[in-house]
Protein backbone atom coordinates (compact mmCIF):
# COMPACT_ATOMS: atom_id res chain seq x y z
CA UNK A 1 0.00 0.00 0.00
CA UNK A 2 1.26 3.46 -0.84
CA UNK A 3 1.97 5.55 2.22
CA UNK A 4 -0.89 7.99 1.75
CA UNK A 5 -3.15 5.98 -0.58
CA UNK A 6 -6.39 4.10 0.03
CA UNK A 7 -6.29 0.29 -0.30
CA UNK A 8 -4.76 -0.83 -3.59
CA UNK A 9 -7.12 -1.58 -6.46
CA UNK A 10 -6.82 -4.05 -9.29
CA UNK A 11 -8.88 -4.52 -12.46
CA UNK A 12 -12.17 -6.22 -11.68
CA UNK A 13 -12.44 -9.95 -12.19
CA UNK A 14 -15.41 -11.04 -14.35
CA UNK A 15 -17.58 -11.25 -11.23
CA UNK A 16 -20.25 -9.14 -12.94
CA UNK A 17 -20.92 -7.47 -16.29
CA UNK A 18 -19.47 -3.91 -16.30
CA UNK A 19 -21.77 -2.86 -19.14
CA UNK A 20 -24.86 -3.90 -17.21
CA UNK A 21 -23.65 -1.95 -14.18
CA UNK A 22 -22.86 1.08 -16.34
CA UNK A 23 -26.35 1.07 -17.88
CA UNK A 24 -27.95 0.75 -14.45
CA UNK A 25 -25.92 3.60 -12.93
CA UNK A 26 -26.68 5.93 -15.85
CA UNK A 27 -30.37 5.41 -15.18
CA UNK A 28 -29.98 6.30 -11.48
CA UNK A 29 -27.18 8.90 -11.29
CA UNK A 30 -27.57 11.87 -13.66
CA UNK A 31 -24.63 13.30 -15.57
CA UNK A 32 -22.25 10.35 -15.78
CA UNK A 33 -19.89 10.72 -18.72
CA UNK A 34 -17.72 8.25 -20.65
CA UNK A 35 -17.05 4.62 -19.81
CA UNK A 36 -16.26 3.62 -16.23
CA UNK A 37 -13.07 1.97 -15.08
CA UNK A 38 -13.87 -0.70 -12.50
CA UNK A 39 -11.22 -1.94 -10.09
CA UNK A 40 -11.57 -4.13 -7.04
CA UNK A 41 -10.10 -2.77 -3.82
CA UNK A 42 -7.74 -5.24 -2.22
CA UNK A 43 -7.48 -5.71 1.51
CA UNK A 44 -10.17 -6.52 4.05
CA UNK A 45 -12.31 -9.61 4.46
CA UNK A 46 -15.77 -8.10 4.28
CA UNK A 47 -18.05 -7.10 1.43
CA UNK A 48 -16.31 -6.98 -1.98
CA UNK A 49 -15.65 -3.33 -2.79
CA UNK A 50 -14.93 -1.70 -6.15
CA UNK A 51 -13.83 1.69 -7.39
CA UNK A 52 -16.15 2.73 -10.23
CA UNK A 53 -14.43 5.66 -11.88
CA UNK A 54 -16.03 7.76 -14.60
CA UNK A 55 -14.14 10.62 -16.28
CA UNK A 56 -16.29 13.07 -14.29
CA UNK A 57 -17.33 11.06 -11.17
CA UNK A 58 -15.52 8.83 -8.67
CA UNK A 59 -17.74 6.21 -7.02
CA UNK A 60 -17.39 3.20 -4.75
CA UNK A 61 -19.57 0.07 -4.97
CA UNK A 62 -19.95 -2.40 -2.11
CA UNK A 63 -21.76 -5.67 -2.67
CA UNK A 64 -22.62 -8.83 -0.85
CA UNK A 65 -20.20 -11.68 -1.62
CA UNK A 66 -21.42 -14.53 -3.80
CA UNK A 67 -22.14 -17.97 -2.40
CA UNK A 68 -23.49 -19.31 0.87
CA UNK A 69 -22.88 -17.00 3.84
CA UNK A 70 -23.20 -17.17 7.61
CA UNK A 71 -26.58 -16.03 8.97
CA UNK A 72 -26.91 -12.21 9.10
CA UNK A 73 -23.42 -11.69 7.63
CA UNK A 74 -22.57 -9.12 4.93
CA UNK A 75 -25.77 -7.12 5.34
CA UNK A 76 -25.15 -4.37 2.78
CA UNK A 77 -28.71 -3.13 3.24
CA UNK A 78 -27.99 -2.30 6.89
CA UNK A 79 -24.70 -0.71 5.88
CA UNK A 80 -26.42 1.59 3.38
CA UNK A 81 -29.13 2.44 5.90
CA UNK A 82 -26.75 3.50 8.67
CA UNK A 83 -24.56 5.53 6.31
CA UNK A 84 -27.63 7.37 5.06
CA UNK A 85 -28.81 8.00 8.62
CA UNK A 86 -25.44 9.42 9.69
CA UNK A 87 -25.26 11.96 6.87
CA UNK A 88 -25.26 15.38 8.49
CA UNK A 89 -24.15 14.15 11.94
CA UNK A 90 -20.73 14.70 13.53
CA UNK A 91 -19.68 11.21 12.38
CA UNK A 92 -17.89 11.48 9.00
CA UNK A 93 -19.23 8.98 6.47
CA UNK A 94 -19.22 8.71 2.66
CA UNK A 95 -22.42 9.97 0.98
CA UNK A 96 -24.62 7.07 -0.22
CA UNK A 97 -26.16 7.54 -3.67
CA UNK A 98 -28.25 4.40 -4.05
CA UNK A 99 -28.99 0.91 -2.71
CA UNK A 100 -30.13 -1.92 -4.96
CA UNK A 101 -31.53 -5.00 -3.18
CA UNK A 102 -31.76 -7.34 -6.18
CA UNK A 103 -29.08 -9.61 -7.72
CA UNK A 104 -29.89 -8.68 -11.34
CA UNK A 105 -27.12 -6.08 -11.83
CA UNK A 106 -23.95 -7.42 -10.15
CA UNK A 107 -25.13 -10.81 -8.88
CA UNK A 108 -25.88 -9.74 -5.29
CA UNK A 109 -27.40 -6.71 -3.52
CA UNK A 110 -25.14 -3.64 -3.52
CA UNK A 111 -24.94 0.05 -2.82
CA UNK A 112 -23.00 2.92 -4.36
CA UNK A 113 -21.44 5.87 -2.55
CA UNK A 114 -19.24 8.83 -3.36
CA UNK A 115 -15.52 8.15 -3.19
CA UNK A 116 -13.82 10.03 -0.35
CA UNK A 117 -10.14 10.85 -0.76
CA UNK A 118 -7.74 10.18 2.07
CA UNK A 119 -5.39 7.76 3.78
CA UNK A 120 -6.28 4.26 4.95
CA UNK A 121 -3.62 2.43 6.95
CA UNK A 122 -3.21 -1.35 6.87
CA UNK A 123 -1.77 -1.73 10.38
CA UNK A 124 -2.13 -0.02 13.75
CA UNK A 125 1.33 1.58 13.63
CA UNK A 126 0.03 3.91 10.88
CA UNK A 127 2.92 3.25 8.45
CA UNK A 128 3.90 6.23 6.36
CA UNK A 129 2.35 8.78 8.72
CA UNK A 130 4.73 11.31 10.24
CA UNK A 131 5.76 10.50 13.81
CA UNK A 132 4.59 13.91 15.02
CA UNK A 133 1.04 13.37 13.71
CA UNK A 134 0.41 9.81 14.92
CA UNK A 135 -0.67 10.75 18.44
CA UNK A 136 -3.20 13.26 17.09
CA UNK A 137 -4.47 10.65 14.64
CA UNK A 138 -5.08 8.07 17.35
CA UNK A 139 -6.75 10.63 19.60
CA UNK A 140 -8.97 11.63 16.65
CA UNK A 141 -9.85 7.95 16.40
CA UNK A 142 -11.02 8.08 20.04
CA UNK A 143 -12.92 11.33 19.52
CA UNK A 144 -14.75 9.97 16.47
CA UNK A 145 -15.88 6.91 18.41
CA UNK A 146 -17.13 9.15 21.23
CA UNK A 147 -19.10 11.22 18.69
CA UNK A 148 -20.63 8.05 17.24
CA UNK A 149 -21.81 6.93 20.67
CA UNK A 150 -23.42 10.33 21.26
CA UNK A 151 -25.60 10.08 18.12
CA UNK A 152 -29.32 10.20 18.90
CA UNK A 153 -30.20 7.07 16.96
CA UNK A 154 -33.92 7.65 17.25
CA UNK A 155 -33.62 11.17 15.83
CA UNK A 156 -31.63 9.97 12.78
CA UNK A 157 -34.19 7.28 11.93
CA UNK A 158 -32.53 4.15 13.32
CA UNK A 159 -35.38 3.00 15.53
CA UNK A 160 -35.51 -0.78 15.11
CA UNK A 161 -31.90 -1.00 13.89
CA UNK A 162 -31.21 -3.24 16.87
CA UNK A 163 -32.74 -4.29 20.18
CA UNK A 164 -31.82 -2.12 23.19
CA UNK A 165 -30.94 -3.98 26.39
CA UNK A 166 -29.13 -7.23 27.29
CA UNK A 167 -26.70 -6.60 24.46
CA UNK A 168 -23.77 -8.68 25.67
CA UNK A 169 -25.96 -11.63 26.64
CA UNK A 170 -27.43 -11.67 23.14
CA UNK A 171 -24.07 -11.10 21.48
CA UNK A 172 -22.37 -13.94 23.30
CA UNK A 173 -25.18 -16.24 22.15
CA UNK A 174 -25.02 -14.89 18.59
CA UNK A 175 -21.27 -15.25 18.14
CA UNK A 176 -21.26 -18.67 19.75
CA UNK A 177 -23.83 -19.71 17.13
CA UNK A 178 -21.73 -18.12 14.38
CA UNK A 179 -18.74 -20.11 15.61
CA UNK A 180 -20.73 -23.35 15.56
CA UNK A 181 -21.97 -22.57 12.04
CA UNK A 182 -18.42 -22.01 10.79
CA UNK A 183 -16.70 -24.65 12.93
CA UNK A 184 -14.62 -27.24 11.11
CA UNK A 185 -11.86 -27.88 13.67
CA UNK A 186 -11.20 -27.83 17.40
CA UNK A 187 -9.52 -24.81 18.96
CA UNK A 188 -9.28 -25.50 22.72
CA UNK A 189 -8.48 -21.87 23.57
CA UNK A 190 -11.59 -20.69 21.74
CA UNK A 191 -13.71 -23.30 23.51
CA UNK A 192 -12.40 -22.11 26.88
CA UNK A 193 -12.85 -18.44 25.99
CA UNK A 194 -16.42 -19.02 24.78
CA UNK A 195 -17.27 -20.70 28.07
CA UNK A 196 -15.71 -17.87 30.11
CA UNK A 197 -17.52 -15.03 28.34
CA UNK A 198 -20.82 -16.91 28.61
CA UNK A 199 -20.31 -17.32 32.36
CA UNK A 200 -19.17 -13.75 33.01
CA UNK A 201 -21.69 -11.53 31.22
CA UNK A 202 -22.13 -8.45 33.46
CA UNK A 203 -25.60 -7.30 34.55
CA UNK A 204 -27.27 -5.13 31.93
CA UNK A 205 -26.75 -1.43 32.70
CA UNK A 206 -29.18 -0.18 30.06
CA UNK A 207 -26.54 1.68 28.03
CA UNK A 208 -27.54 1.74 24.35
CA UNK A 209 -25.78 3.49 21.47
CA UNK A 210 -25.29 3.15 17.76
CA UNK A 211 -22.23 0.90 17.56
CA UNK A 212 -20.00 0.37 14.54
CA UNK A 213 -19.16 -3.26 15.26
CA UNK A 214 -15.73 -3.24 13.59
CA UNK A 215 -14.18 -0.02 14.86
CA UNK A 216 -10.43 -0.27 14.28
CA UNK A 217 -7.81 1.95 12.70
CA UNK A 218 -7.98 0.04 9.41
CA UNK A 219 -11.63 1.04 9.03
CA UNK A 220 -11.23 4.80 9.16
CA UNK A 221 -9.91 7.16 6.49
CA UNK A 222 -7.70 10.07 7.47
CA UNK A 223 -7.45 13.36 5.63
CA UNK A 224 -4.75 13.27 2.90
CA UNK A 225 -2.48 15.68 4.80
CA UNK A 226 -4.06 16.32 8.22
CA UNK A 227 -4.37 14.10 11.32
CA UNK A 228 -8.18 14.00 11.25
CA UNK A 229 -10.71 11.43 10.13
CA UNK A 230 -12.74 12.16 6.99
CA UNK A 231 -14.70 8.88 6.79
CA UNK A 232 -15.56 5.87 8.92
CA UNK A 233 -15.84 2.80 6.68
CA UNK A 234 -17.17 -0.79 6.76
CA UNK A 235 -20.44 -0.55 8.68
CA UNK A 236 -21.75 -4.05 7.98
CA UNK A 237 -21.69 -5.07 11.66
CA UNK A 238 -23.29 -1.88 12.98
CA UNK A 239 -26.33 -2.10 15.24
CA UNK A 240 -27.87 -0.66 18.36
CA UNK A 241 -25.75 -2.04 21.15
CA UNK A 242 -23.49 -1.32 24.06
CA UNK A 243 -20.81 1.36 23.56
CA UNK A 244 -18.22 -0.70 25.44
CA UNK A 245 -18.36 -3.32 22.69
CA UNK A 246 -16.88 -0.76 20.26
CA UNK A 247 -14.43 0.68 22.78
CA UNK A 248 -13.11 -2.76 23.74
CA UNK A 249 -12.74 -3.82 20.12
CA UNK A 250 -10.92 -0.60 19.27
CA UNK A 251 -8.14 -1.31 21.79
CA UNK A 252 -7.29 -4.79 20.51
CA UNK A 253 -4.45 -3.40 18.42
CA UNK A 254 -2.53 -2.63 21.60
CA UNK A 255 -3.03 -6.24 22.71
CA UNK A 256 -1.99 -7.97 19.47
CA UNK A 257 1.44 -8.45 17.91
CA UNK A 258 2.28 -7.06 14.44
CA UNK A 259 1.79 -10.49 12.87
CA UNK A 260 -1.65 -10.72 14.49
CA UNK A 261 -3.54 -8.48 12.05
CA UNK A 262 -1.20 -5.53 12.39
CA UNK A 263 -1.18 -4.94 16.13
CA UNK A 264 1.42 -2.88 17.97
CA UNK A 265 2.04 -5.07 21.03
CA UNK A 266 5.79 -5.15 21.67
CA UNK A 267 6.56 -2.16 19.45
CA UNK A 268 8.26 1.00 20.74
CA UNK A 269 5.25 3.30 21.06
CA UNK A 270 7.35 6.29 22.06
CA UNK A 271 9.52 5.94 18.96
CA UNK A 272 6.36 5.64 16.84
CA UNK A 273 4.77 8.67 18.48
CA UNK A 274 1.77 6.52 19.44
CA UNK A 275 -0.23 6.91 22.66
CA UNK A 276 -0.71 3.86 24.84
CA UNK A 277 -4.01 2.07 25.38
CA UNK A 278 -4.62 3.85 28.68
CA UNK A 279 -4.27 7.31 27.14
CA UNK A 280 -6.49 6.34 24.21
CA UNK A 281 -9.26 5.06 26.50
CA UNK A 282 -8.99 8.12 28.75
CA UNK A 283 -9.35 10.39 25.73
CA UNK A 284 -12.48 8.53 24.62
CA UNK A 285 -14.07 9.19 28.01
CA UNK A 286 -12.92 12.81 28.02
CA UNK A 287 -14.55 13.24 24.59
CA UNK A 288 -17.94 11.91 25.67
CA UNK A 289 -20.57 14.56 26.41
CA UNK A 290 -22.66 12.22 28.54
CA UNK A 291 -21.56 9.76 31.26
CA UNK A 292 -20.34 6.43 29.88
CA UNK A 293 -19.88 3.03 31.58
CA UNK A 294 -16.34 1.92 32.35
CA UNK A 295 -14.34 -0.58 30.34
CA UNK A 296 -13.59 -3.90 32.08
CA UNK A 297 -11.96 -7.28 31.57
CA UNK A 298 -15.13 -8.91 30.26
CA UNK A 299 -15.49 -6.37 27.46
CA UNK A 300 -11.93 -6.96 26.23
CA UNK A 301 -12.30 -10.74 26.44
CA UNK A 302 -15.60 -10.62 24.58
CA UNK A 303 -14.03 -8.47 21.83
CA UNK A 304 -11.22 -10.99 21.45
CA UNK A 305 -13.68 -13.89 21.40
CA UNK A 306 -15.80 -12.21 18.73
CA UNK A 307 -12.77 -11.36 16.57
CA UNK A 308 -11.57 -14.95 16.83
CA UNK A 309 -14.99 -16.14 15.62
CA UNK A 310 -14.89 -13.66 12.73
CA UNK A 311 -11.50 -15.00 11.66
CA UNK A 312 -12.81 -18.56 11.94
CA UNK A 313 -15.66 -17.59 9.63
CA UNK A 314 -13.09 -16.30 7.13
CA UNK A 315 -11.23 -19.59 7.34
CA UNK A 316 -14.48 -21.49 6.75
CA UNK A 317 -15.28 -19.37 3.68
CA UNK A 318 -11.76 -19.92 2.38
CA UNK A 319 -12.36 -23.68 2.52
CA UNK A 320 -15.57 -23.24 0.50
CA UNK A 321 -13.99 -20.78 -1.95
CA UNK A 322 -16.22 -17.78 -1.17
CA UNK A 323 -13.87 -15.61 0.92
CA UNK A 324 -13.54 -11.98 -0.19
CA UNK A 325 -9.74 -11.86 0.02
CA UNK A 326 -7.06 -14.00 -1.59
CA UNK A 327 -5.21 -14.36 1.73
CA UNK A 328 -8.32 -15.44 3.63
CA UNK A 329 -6.90 -18.86 4.54
CA UNK A 330 -3.87 -17.31 6.24
CA UNK A 331 -5.99 -14.64 7.91
CA UNK A 332 -8.33 -17.33 9.19
CA UNK A 333 -5.49 -18.77 11.24
CA UNK A 334 -5.68 -15.63 13.34
CA UNK A 335 -8.68 -17.15 15.11
CA UNK A 336 -6.20 -19.18 17.16
CA UNK A 337 -4.08 -16.12 17.91
CA UNK A 338 -7.00 -14.01 19.15
CA UNK A 339 -8.37 -16.90 21.20
CA UNK A 340 -4.96 -17.12 22.90
CA UNK A 341 -4.99 -13.37 23.54
CA UNK A 342 -8.41 -13.77 25.09
CA UNK A 343 -7.07 -16.44 27.43
CA UNK A 344 -4.33 -13.98 28.46
CA UNK A 345 -7.04 -11.41 29.28
CA UNK A 346 -9.02 -13.75 31.54
CA UNK A 347 -6.05 -15.44 33.20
Amino acid sequence: MAETAPPAARPAAPEFDPDRLDAFLRGRIPGLEGRPEIARISGGQSNPTFFVTYPNRRLVLRKKPPGELLPSAHAVDREARVLTALAGTEVPVPPVLLFHPEPDVVGTPFYVMERVEGRVFPTCDLPGAAREERRAMVLAFAETLARLHEVDWRAVGLEGFGRPGNYFERQVARWTKQWEAARFRDIPELTRLARWVAENVPPDDGATALVHGDYRLGNVMFHPTEPRIVAVLDWELSTLGHPLADLAFSVLGWRAAPEEYGGILGMDLEALGMPGEEEYVAHYYASRRTPAPRLGRFHIAFAQFRFAVIFEGIAARARSGTAASADALAVGELSRAYARRGIETIS
